[in-house]
Protein backbone atom coordinates (compact mmCIF):
# COMPACT_ATOMS: atom_id res chain seq x y z
CA UNK A 1 0.00 0.00 0.00
CA UNK A 2 1.09 3.36 -0.94
CA UNK A 3 1.13 6.53 1.21
CA UNK A 4 0.62 9.97 -0.75
CA UNK A 5 2.22 12.11 1.68
CA UNK A 6 3.22 14.78 -1.30
CA UNK A 7 2.04 16.10 -4.18
CA UNK A 8 -1.63 16.67 -5.11
CA UNK A 9 -3.31 14.97 -2.38
CA UNK A 10 -2.08 16.72 0.76
CA UNK A 11 -4.29 19.68 1.40
CA UNK A 12 -1.71 22.39 0.31
CA UNK A 13 -1.66 20.89 -3.00
CA UNK A 14 -6.05 20.71 -3.49
CA UNK A 15 -5.38 24.66 -2.31
CA UNK A 16 -3.10 25.45 -4.75
CA UNK A 17 -5.15 23.85 -7.36
CA UNK A 18 -8.16 25.77 -6.77
CA UNK A 19 -6.66 29.01 -6.77
CA UNK A 20 -4.79 28.65 -9.87
CA UNK A 21 -7.87 27.24 -11.73
CA UNK A 22 -9.82 30.74 -10.07
CA UNK A 23 -6.77 32.46 -11.12
CA UNK A 24 -7.14 31.15 -14.86
CA UNK A 25 -10.85 31.46 -15.04
CA UNK A 26 -10.47 34.93 -14.25
CA UNK A 27 -7.77 35.56 -16.89
CA UNK A 28 -10.08 34.57 -19.34
CA UNK A 29 -12.89 36.42 -18.74
CA UNK A 30 -11.21 39.53 -18.38
CA UNK A 31 -8.89 38.38 -21.37
CA UNK A 32 -13.07 38.15 -23.01
CA UNK A 33 -14.08 41.52 -21.97
CA UNK A 34 -10.74 43.27 -22.72
CA UNK A 35 -12.08 41.41 -26.50
CA UNK A 36 -15.53 42.62 -26.19
CA UNK A 37 -14.03 46.40 -25.02
CA UNK A 38 -12.36 46.31 -27.81
CA UNK A 39 -14.22 45.69 -30.65
CA UNK A 40 -17.24 47.50 -29.60
CA UNK A 41 -15.45 50.89 -29.15
CA UNK A 42 -13.85 50.06 -33.23
CA UNK A 43 -17.25 49.91 -34.10
CA UNK A 44 -18.49 53.15 -32.44
CA UNK A 45 -15.13 55.30 -33.87
CA UNK A 46 -15.72 53.42 -37.59
CA UNK A 47 -19.55 54.60 -36.89
CA UNK A 48 -18.80 58.17 -35.47
CA UNK A 49 -16.28 58.76 -38.42
CA UNK A 50 -19.10 58.34 -41.17
CA UNK A 51 -19.86 62.30 -41.59
CA UNK A 52 -23.36 63.45 -42.05
CA UNK A 53 -24.62 64.46 -45.54
CA UNK A 54 -25.74 67.90 -45.14
CA UNK A 55 -29.74 68.54 -46.31
CA UNK A 56 -29.73 70.92 -49.91
CA UNK A 57 -31.22 73.63 -47.35
CA UNK A 58 -28.26 73.38 -45.65
CA UNK A 59 -25.99 73.57 -48.48
CA UNK A 60 -27.71 76.68 -50.01
CA UNK A 61 -27.33 78.02 -46.46
CA UNK A 62 -23.63 77.36 -46.15
CA UNK A 63 -23.03 79.37 -49.77
CA UNK A 64 -24.99 82.08 -48.32
CA UNK A 65 -22.94 82.00 -45.03
CA UNK A 66 -19.49 82.15 -47.40
CA UNK A 67 -20.56 85.01 -49.97
CA UNK A 68 -21.08 82.91 -52.72
CA UNK A 69 -24.96 84.02 -53.31
CA UNK A 70 -26.75 87.33 -52.08
CA UNK A 71 -29.58 86.84 -49.96
CA UNK A 72 -32.18 87.09 -52.27
CA UNK A 73 -30.40 84.00 -54.69
CA UNK A 74 -30.69 82.34 -50.79
CA UNK A 75 -34.44 82.61 -50.41
CA UNK A 76 -35.53 82.09 -53.90
CA UNK A 77 -33.49 78.88 -53.44
CA UNK A 78 -35.02 78.23 -50.30
CA UNK A 79 -38.83 78.53 -51.70
CA UNK A 80 -37.74 76.54 -54.84
CA UNK A 81 -36.25 73.84 -52.03
CA UNK A 82 -39.58 73.35 -49.87
CA UNK A 83 -42.18 74.03 -52.30
CA UNK A 84 -44.05 70.64 -53.39
CA UNK A 85 -43.76 69.50 -57.13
Amino acid sequence: MHRYEHGMMTGWGWLGMSVSMLLFAGLILVAGLLLHRTLTRGLDRRLAAVPAVPSPEQLVADRFARGEIEEEEYRRRLTALRTPG
